[in-house]
C-alpha cells in the first residue's frame, strides 16, 4: 500500500519516523570493463592503478611542448575572444546562480509587506436586509512575513545535491569546449604551416619548370628537339601553377578558420608564412593508464556528474509522494486610520504550521517519479557510452599516429631515392642519354614523394595534438 492511501495520522505518524531520510537512491556504478592498458600503446607503457576522480587537477598549457611560440600567442588569443567559450562561460555563471537558489530554499524566507485597501460590502454579506446603506471602509496594512519548509524527507537537500552536480557538470562542459578550442587552434596552426610548406615545394617545381621549358624553348628553336617535347613542357608547367593556385586557397581558407577560432573577422587577419620544416621534432606524447583518462575527460567528468544529478532528482520526485511540513508566521499592523497604524493598539500576528499530504492527484506524482527514473537510467546509458567512445579516441589517436610513423619513415627513405633519380635524370637529358618523358617522369615522383612527406609530418604534428585532446587535456609541463 503507498502512503498515499494511508489516513492523514498514519501518513503523519510516517513522516515522523521517516523525517530527514533521504529519499534518492544510491549513484549507480555503471558496469565498464576498463581495460588495463591500451592495446594500440607501446608495449610495457605504464601499470594498472585505480581511478580517482581528478576534475579539478590542475591543467598545464600543454601545446608548450612543441616549443612553439607563435602558437603559444594564438592559444592566449583564443582562449581570451573566441565566442563559443564565451558562451559555454556564461552558462558556468547561470549553472552557478541555479546553486545559490537551490541553496536558498534551505533557509526561511523574510518577506515586507505594506498596503492600502477599501472596501464596501454589500448589505447581504453583513446579515442586513436589502437596500440597508452600507459605507465603504479603508484599512491600512503593514507587516513582516516569513515562512519555512522543514525538510522531512530531504526535497530541498536533494534539490541542492542535483543542482551542484548540474553545476559541476557544467564546468567540466567548459573545459571540455576549452579543451577542444586549444586543440583546434593548434591542429589549424599546423595545417596552415603544412599548406606552407606544400607551397614551398610547388614554388621550387615552378622554378623547376620554368627552367625546363626555357631550356626546351632554346633546343626547340635549334632544332634539337621536337615540338612534342615543348608542348609537354607548356603542360607541366600550367598543370603545377593550377595546383598551386588550388593549394593558395585552401591555404586562405585555413587561415579563416583560424580567424574565427580566434575570435576575429578574417579580413583583418593574417598569420605570416612559417613551413613545417623536416627537422623540426614532434612531442612524443605518453598514452598513459586506460584507468587515468577517467580521471582527465572532462567529457567523462560531465556525464559523470549528470549521472549524479539525475541520482538526486529521483529522490526530489520520490519526496513528493510523502508529507510536506511549513512554518509560517506574520505580524504586523492593521488600521483604519493611517495615523494610528503603528500604534500598539493596532498590532496583528498570525503562526501556523501546515501539513500537507497528498492524497489523489491522479497518478501526477508516480509518474514524476517513473520519469525521474527513467532519466537516471538514460544518464546511466550515456556515462557507459561517453567512457567507452573516450577508450575508442585514444585506440584511434595512438593507431594514427603509429602509422603515420612508420610511413613518415619509409617515405623519407624514399625521398633520398627520388632525389638521386631526379638529379640523374636531369644529368642525363642535358646529356642527350634520356627523353624529357623520362625526366618529367622522375620530376613528378620526386615532387610526389615531397608533399607526401610534408603532409605525412604535417599529419604527425595534428596527430599528436588529437592524441593530447584524446587523453583529457593538458598536465603540469615541466620547465
Amino acid at each position: 500500500m503507498t502512503l498515499q492511501r494511508l489516513s492523514p495520522l498514519t501518513a503523519l505518524a510516517a513522516a515522523l519516523l521517516l523525517a530527514g531520510c533521504s529519499l534518492a537512491p544510491k549513484v549507480p556504478e555503471p558496469d565498464i570493463a576498463v581495460p588495463a592498458a591500451f592495446k594500440q600503446a607501446t608495449p610495457g607503457e605504464g601499470s594498472w592503478k585505480p581511478a580517482v576522480p581528478a576534475e579539478a587537477a590542475a591543467r598545464g598549457a600543454w601545446w608548450t611542448v612543441f616549443g612553439d611560440p607563435r602558437l603559444d600567442a594564438l592559444e592566449a588569443q583564443a582562449e581570451k575572444a573566441n565566442p563559443t567559450l564565451a558562451l559555454a562561460a556564461s552558462r558556468v555563471r547561470a549553472a552557478r546562480a541555479t546553486l545559490s537558489g537551490a541553496q536558498a530554499g534551505r533557509w526561511p524566507t523574510l518577506g515586507l509587506n505594506a498596503g492600502a485597501s477599501r472596501a464596501r460590502s454589500a448589505p447581504a454579506t453583513l446579515g442586513l436586509p436589502d437596500g440597508t446603506a452600507t459605507s465603504a471602509s479603508t484599512v491600512y496594512q503593514a507587516g513582516l512575513g516569513a515562512r519555512y519548509e522543514i525538510d522531512l524527507f530531504d526535497r530541498v537537500g536533494n534539490g541542492v545535491v542535483a543542482a551542484r552536480a548540474d553545476a559541476q557538470g557544467v564546468e567540466a562542459s567548459y573545459r571540455s569546449v576549452l579543451l577542444a578550442l586549444q586543440a583546434d587552434v593548434a591542429q589549424t596552426y599546423f595545417m596552415l604551416r603544412m599548406l606552407d610548406a606544400e607551397l614551398a615545394q610547388l614554388d621550387a617545381t615552378l622554378g623547376l619548370r620554368t627552367e625546363n621549358n626555357r631550356l626546351i624553348e632554346r633546343r626547340f628553336s635549334a632544332g634539337a628537339v621536337a615540338e612534342f617535347d615543348v608542348a609537354r613542357s607548356r603542360t607541366e608547367l600550367a598543370t603545377v601553377q593550377a595546383e598551386r593556385a588550388a593549394l593558395a586557397g585552401q591555404r586562405a581558407r585555413t587561415e579563416h578558420a583560424l580567424a574565427l577560432l580566434l575570435g576575429q573577422a578574417p579580413a583583418g587577419f593574417n598569420l605570416e608564412v612559417a613551413p613545417l620544416l623536416p627537422a623540426e621534432k614532434v612531442p612524443e606524447v605518453p598514452a598513459g593508464l586506460p584507468s587515468a583518462l577517467l580521471e582527465r575527460r572532462p567529457d567523462v567528468t560531465a556525464a559523470q556528474r549528470s549521472l549524479a544529478a539525475a541520482t538526486a532528482r529521483v529522490g526530489v520526485a520520490r519526496s513528493a509522494l510523502f508529507p510536506a511540513l511549513a512554518l509560517t508566521a506574520e505580524g504586523g499592523h492593521a488600521s483604519s486610520e493611517l495615523e494610528n497604524l503603528f500604534k500598539w493598539s493596532s498590532r496583528a500576528w498570525l503562526a501556523s504550521v501546515v501539513f500537507s499530504l497528498p492524497i489523489l492527484d491522479g497518478g501526477r506524482n508516480k509518474a514524476v517519479v517513473e520519469q525521474a527514473e527513467a532519466q537516471l537510467d538514460g544518464a546511466v546509458a550515456s556515462y557507459r557510452g561517453t567512457v567507452l567512445s573516450a577508450f575508442a579516441d585514444v585506440e584511434d589517436s595512438l593507431a594514427s599516429l603509429r602509422s603515420v610513423r612508420d610511413q613518415v619513415r619509409h617515405v623519407d627513405e624514399a625521398l633520398v631515392s627520388a632525389r638521386r633519380a631526379a638529379e640523374l635524370a636531369d644529368k642525363r637529358y642535358r646529356a642527350g642519354e634520356d627523353s624529357y618523358l623520362q625526366l618529367l617522369d622522375t620530376q613528378r615522383d620526386l615532387l610526389a614523394v615531397e608533399r607526401q612527406a610534408v603532409r605525412l609530418r604535417g599529419g604527425w604534428a595534428t596527430g599528436t595534438v588529437a592524441l593530447i585532446r584524446s587523453l583529457g587535456g593538458g598536465w603540469p609541463v615541466q620547465q
